[in-house]
């Protein structure tokens, strides 16, 4: 079975979603059948590449919301990622552009490094580092396995920004608006993270080749924010 997952790495439903999707694996002992091809979905091409604004102010500004109301909204996210059993700190990223980011996971994975977009995750929402840090992507290559110079050479290049755009590219075509995405065989299509026994279900079906292939959206990160429980925030 092959699985691709359209993602970024500030999107904190795209993590939680990566991880929940392993975790149904797992438990449904697909793992060595099953082959993950992570793919690039800037949620904000724009971005800066400096950290300008607090997750609270983002939060607050874009939505009217006030800041405890902000602060509420980020902290349940927070928690639906500790549940999965990360460490999630999600009022305390450091957003800036992740260009860079998807090019390193894309070198990673050519690389034989494909869990290198998990550590990307991890290094954004748990240690809360500045993912276009150039500096910081080589240290994460390294804990991937990989060389600091080689992981600067690279992204001094401009290499892997063609595969980031053609992913994004592909995305518009396929009508996708909104991320985590995830797309089985050509048979399934998983919009959004949905809750565990969701994603089990429809996995399971397909596995037995019983699922109709209808599945409904979970939450989801768009370029107009997060949507969770119907509300956006």
């Amino acid at each position: 079975m092959h699985i691709s997952i359209w993602s970024d790495f500030a999107c904190p439903y795209c993590y939680i979603g990566e991880v929940r999707l392993r975790r149904v694996l797992r438990d449904l002992r697909a793992e060595s059948g099953v082959s993950i091809v992570m793919k690039s979905f800037e949620l904000d091409p724009g971005a800066c590449p400096e950290v300008v604004s607090s997750t609270e102010d983002r939060f607050a500004k874009k939505y009217g919301l006030s800041t405890a109301e902000a602060a509420w909204q980020i902290e349940r996210i927070s928690q639906a990622g500790r549940r999965e059993g990360l460490a999630f700190n999600y009022a305390s990223t450091r957003y800036s552009c992740m260009l860079d980011a998807h090019r390193l996971a894309k070198w990673g994975a050519d690389q034989g490094r494909p869990e290198i977009a998990e550590r990307l995750f991890a290094a954004y929402f748990a240690d809360n580092l500045v993912l276009s840090d150039r500096q910081v992507l080589a240290g994460i290559a390294v804990q991937a396995g990989l060389g600091a110079d080689d992981a600067l050479a690279m992204l001094s290049s401009g290499a892997y920004t063609g595969e980031v755009r053609r992913d994004e590219e592909e995305a518009m075509r396929m009508g996708i608006h909104g991320v985590p995405y995830f797309y089985i065989e050509s048979r399934l299509s998983m919009p959004g993270c949905l809750p565990y026994a969701e994603m089990r279900s429809a996995i399971a079906g397909l596995l037995a080749q019983e699922h109709g292939g209808r599945v409904h959206a979970g939450r989801v990160c768009g370029p107009d924010g997060c949507l969770f429980e119907g509300r956006a925030g």
